[in-house]
């Protein structure tokens, strides 16, 4: 699977030559998805999905897709839930299995609405359910404070890395939209944000909390000078070669820095994007504004995280649960 920051290299899969043949309208399908400015890397893995099924098809001696049925496509999907990895062993999680089988029945979908299949063979194709799971760790506020007094805040790295973490749990923004982040992104008279080409390549604005943007001040009146480089151009967050951080190393970085405050959790930069969302509802904040903040297309992305807020529940529970009240005379009773 392709990632961000990482080039992509052109595989060749199939006969081209055909212009009825899998590789052929591939090609076509993935040149309509970049006219439509899907992202690289998006593009990049849609074509890396087809082409395992178009390998799949080819040891059956299947070339093309007008030869493809709903059937052959369940002995796909059957041969999907039984593969294990020849290395390890493993198998396809449901999650990895959806995602190999998405992109292709939005090929044979793309397909017909060109004229180019008659029926849709996956129209009706049932994708295996997904588990909706909580984020395994959740850092609450205390946690979160000892994470952010990691760095040390004497020298020029620790300045950037506290005000780096101080902006990722303020705003909850994603790690890849921090990274991209340049200095005119900053609104400070306005205590905002501007999220560039955020994930669906959609701008958004963020506020950003005081101490927080005191944070980003100091570092860029103090430190970041002294990590200016040619190479720099305009980006907010410099590593110590005066380059932007990459998604990867952003991650690295915080990693260490929970892994150094040891409070008993792994993770790193949605650590706290899990945490503002979650600490916000705690204290009253409505949904929705979490989810224009959090950037989700989707409110049901965001509902994830009134199961993480367990606050409110607990105060309701031990308000109205006739168990509990019992349990609160007990106490009183035993105490007198």
């Amino acid at each position: 699977m392709a990632k961000k920051g990482q080039k992509l290299a052109k595989v060749q899969v199939g006969d081209t030559s055909d212009p009825l043949g899998f590789a052929a309208l591939r090609d076509m399908h993935l040149d309509y998805l970049a006219v439509r400015n899907y992202s690289t890397v998006t593009v990049a893995n849609k074509q890396s999905y087809i082409n395992h099924f178009i390998l799949w098809a080819e040891e059956r001696s299947l070339t093309r897709p007008d030869q493809i049925t709903k059937p052959i496509l369940e002995r796909y999907q059957r041969w999907l839930y039984t593969y294990r990895d020849a290395k390890t062993g493993k198998k396809l999680s449901f999650r990895s299995q959806h995602a190999r089988l998405l992109p292709l029945r939005a090929f044979f979908k793309w397909l017909c609405r060109r004229d180019l299949l008659p029926a849709n063979p996956a129209a009706d194709l049932e994708l295996p359910k997904l588990e909706k799971r909580l984020p395994r760790h959740v850092l609450n506020a205390r946690e979160a404070e000892l994470v952010l007094a990691q760095p040390d805040v004497l020298t020029p790295m620790g300045l950037r890395d506290r005000a780096l973490m101080e902006m990722l749990y303020s705003t909850g923004m994603r790690r890849m939209e921090v990274a991209g982040l340049k200095l005119y992104d900053v609104d400070p008279d306005r205590r905002l944000v501007f999220v560039r080409l955020g994930k669906g390549k959609k701008d958004r604005m963020v506020p950003i909390g005081e101490r927080a943007l005191s944070r980003v001040n100091k570092y860029t009146e103090e430190a970041r000078p002294s990590l200016s480089s040619s190479r720099s151009d305009e980006a907010l967050f410099l590593t110590n070669l005066g380059e932007a951080f990459t998604p990867n190393r952003l991650t690295q970085m915080v990693r260490d820095y929970v892994q150094a405050a040891d409070i008993g959790k792994s993770g790193s930069c949605h650590l706290f994007r899990h945490a503002a969302a979650t600490l916000m509802l705690e204290n009253g904040a409505d949904i929705r504004f979490i989810q224009a903040m959090l950037g989700h297309a989707k409110l049901e992305t965001t509902q994830i995280y009134t199961h993480l807020s367990i606050k409110q529940l607990q105060e309701v529970h031990a308000a109205t649960h006739p168990a509990a009240k019992i349990g609160r005379r007990s106490k009183v009773t035993a105490e007198v």
